[in-house]
């Protein structure tokens, strides 16, 4: 049996690199195609989660902000998406500095801030409103969003990396959604 899990393991060991690629290559695809949402989860901003108590939305320095990786990661992410040839058509971002930072480093276009953005399993009305500019989101390019690991896992159950990209795939009917297309790693 221990010879069994071992091997198994070893395969699996093999086999994730390879899939996390395909995963990657399926969510760049998509994004280039267009009519899809990039969720990307703003960058490196230590300590961690959270801000530190008595914070404003207004004033960035009672906030936790990005620090050089996460003004790198953003600037990467940015080119990563360039060279991809991604048409980013709407950028929007949760209104914390650390998420409006990293979408105007991406530099792909006008940002705009709303709080529906910054939604999460404590905010289910901004969740709501959220999910229904996903799940109405056409194109014809990429909408990009620009925001927080709790928003990302609420909305489809992954808690992305800083600076790491989900890509869904609106889909209607009466339960408006998204569905998962891959992830794209935080860019090197």
């Amino acid at each position: 049996m221990k010879r069994l899990v071992l091997a198994t393991l070893a395969i699996w060991l093999l086999v994730a690199p390879v899939a996390a690629a395909d995963d990657s290559q399926e969510a760049w695809a998509a994004l280039v195609s267009g009519k899809h949402v990039a969720l990307i989860r703003h960058g490196n901003a230590p300590p961690g989660y959270g801000d530190p108590p008595g914070f404003k939305i207004d004033d960035c320095a009672t906030q936790r902000n990005l620090d050089e990786k996460g003004r790198a990661q953003a600037g990467a992410l940015g080119e990563a998406f360039r060279q991809h040839g991604v048409r980013a058509d709407k950028i929007l971002s949760s209104p914390w500095c650390r998420c409006l930072e990293t979408a105007r480093l991406m530099g792909l276009g006008p940002v705009d801030g709303t709080g529906a953005v910054a939604a999460s399993e404590r905010s289910p009305e901004r969740l709501a409103a959220l999910r229904q500019i996903l799940a109405n989101w056409r194109g014809p390019g990429t909408l990009v969003v620009v925001t927080h690991g709790l928003t990302v896992q609420a909305l489809v159950g992954i808690m992305p990396g800083q600076a790491e990209t989900v890509v869904v795939r609106p889909k209607g009917g009466k339960e408006p959604g998204v569905e998962v297309v891959g992830r794209i790693p935080v860019p090197e």
